[in-house]
């Protein structure tokens, strides 16, 4: 196990506020054994082999590999107006649990979140009790898409769209006229999309034919691939003709992955989102995980599972997002009409990815399988997003988020180990290869798993993170 202990504070040499050894980097440039230096929450150095200069405290991490501190950009976590289901506090431990430092909240709460100024009164609410450092994405409503203009950087570089609405998504853009004028006002915003991108007229026609489910695995055949794959092309269309940059969140069929790579591979300014969940059930799994596995967009055929592991090991997908969605038992239990989508899932979101990859490309050394989930839960969405002269890497310069990770440890998800107010997931009963041992927040153990299993939680001081604008990310990185 790992040894986290201090050095002797009298010496005049003492300089760095940490030093972590004895692990095999995960970065950009590639993975190798070393460690990093840490002054004033930020990466002071990158340390090769053997090398442990004077520092405060020492982290020995026994060969285990260091990730940076992973950004989950797709989260519910229900503040303000629906914490009976999910609270900040608890929302935050579970991602930390999971190795995440950064998240992206989404706009659909009660109150929604629709001007800069709703940005502003949601971070006072959330400072002094989050884990984890946050952003918000920006929320649309009515035909008046206006208030979009009013936002800088330091509100939103993002702008979440709902083209088909449930439950907790009462705001849903569905006329032509509308959905246009939110992409213009977007680009001349200079605002990122972030659509939930599926067809609610397609859904309305199904159920006036079909009317309402019956069995929880009749979902998806009222929420089928159509209504994605109609609603995909539409926008396809709008940013050929406007040029706004466009994110799609959870894709969930294989023919929405070939669209969205198709136009990143011919310039569009595409890129598209991958869930744990869609890699990691079926339709089959909805005959015995019922409303757990109750989704929106829902989860598809095994052949469409393929199609999304391949967009994640060809490096097709740019981002995974949890779209950590919890709400309480007794709602999951209503009749399958009214059951709510969505489940707890920023906790298990990188284990559960890592562990599939481990059984989709064993031929694939670890180094490489932990490189592609830095890609898709780090460096990616760092760049999207304007974070990453903060985050997403181990570089110097950068805060010091990590992550310890025992890629071959093998363990059981239990009931136990739900952090979420919720107190469920879908993952219960899953062994699980890979573990989180620790996760720090410039430099500060947020999280720490005790060789005997014991969990413990550091202090609740995450920020509210400035961002830089949404251009290139090699335009922000020039001096």
């Amino acid at each position: 196990m790992f040894a986290d202990r201090k050095s002797d504070e009298r010496g005049a040499e003492r300089r760095y506020q940490l030093v972590v050894h004895g692990v095999r980097l995960v970065t950009a440039e590639g993975v190798a054994p070393g460690g990093i230096a840490v002054a004033d929450g930020r990466i002071a150095r990158l340390l090769g082999p053997g090398e442990r200069p004077p520092a405060v405290r020492y982290l020995d991490g026994g060969g285990r590999h260091l990730l940076p501190g992973l950004i989950d950009s797709h989260v519910h976590f229900r503040t303000p107006g629906l914490t009976h289901k999910e609270d900040w506090a608890h929302a935050g431990r579970a991602a930390v649990a999971g190795g995440v430092t950064t998240v992206i909240d989404m706009p659909n709460t009660v109150p929604p979140l629709l001007t800069p100024q709703d940005t502003h009164r949601k971070a006072e609410l959330i400072t002094g009790r989050s884990l984890v450092d946050f952003r918000f994405h920006l929320g649309v409503a009515g035909d008046d898409p206006s208030p979009l203009l009013e936002a800088g950087p330091r509100e939103a570089t993002s702008v979440k769209v709902f083209l088909a609405g449930h439950h907790t998504a009462p705001h849903v853009v569905r006329e032509p006229a509308a959905l246009e004028r939110v992409f213009r006002t977007a680009k001349e915003a200079g605002l990122r999309l972030l659509l939930h991108a599926e067809d609610d007229g397609v859904f309305a026609l199904l159920d006036r034919w079909r009317g309402e489910p019956t069995a929880y695995a009749e979902y998806e055949r009222h929420r089928p691939r159509s209504g994605a794959i109609s609603a995909v092309a539409r926008v396809l269309e709008l940013v050929q003709r406007h040029g706004t940059a466009v994110h799609v969140l959870h894709v969930s069929t294989a023919e929405e992955a070939d669209l969205l790579t198709a136009a990143g591979h011919a310039g569009l300014p595409v890129t598209f989102e991958v869930t744990p969940h869609h890699l990691s059930f079926t339709t089959r799994d909805a005959e015995h995980l019922g409303a757990r596995v109750r989704l929106s967009p829902a989860i598809r055929e095994g052949r469409d599972q393929e199609r999304l592991w391949q967009a994640v090991l060809d490096g097709q997908a740019a981002t995974l997002g949890s779209d950590h969605a919890p709400h309480t038992r007794t709602e999951k239990l209503r009749p399958p009409a009214d059951a709510p989508p969505g489940l707890p899932g920023v906790q298990e979101m990188a284990t559960a990815v890592h562990t599939g990859l481990r059984r989709r490309a064993p031929g694939t050394d670890t180094d490489t399988q932990l490189q592609s989930l830095v890609r898709l839960l780090a460096t990616r969405p760092a760049e999207l997003f304007g974070l990453d002269r903060q985050k997403g890497q181990l570089r110097p310069g950068l805060d010091a988020d990590f992550v310890l990770f025992d890629a071959d440890q093998r363990w059981m998800f239990g009931p136990g180990d739900v952090q979420s107010k919720c107190g469920w997931s879908a993952y219960e009963g899953w062994t699980m290869t890979g573990r989180v041992l620790l996760t720090a927040r410039r430099g500060e153990t947020v999280y720490a798993l005790d060789p005997d299993g014991g969990e413990s939680f550091g202090a609740a001081d995450g920020r509210w993170l400035h961002a830089d604008a949404l251009q290139p990310a090699a335009e922000r990185r020039q001096p």
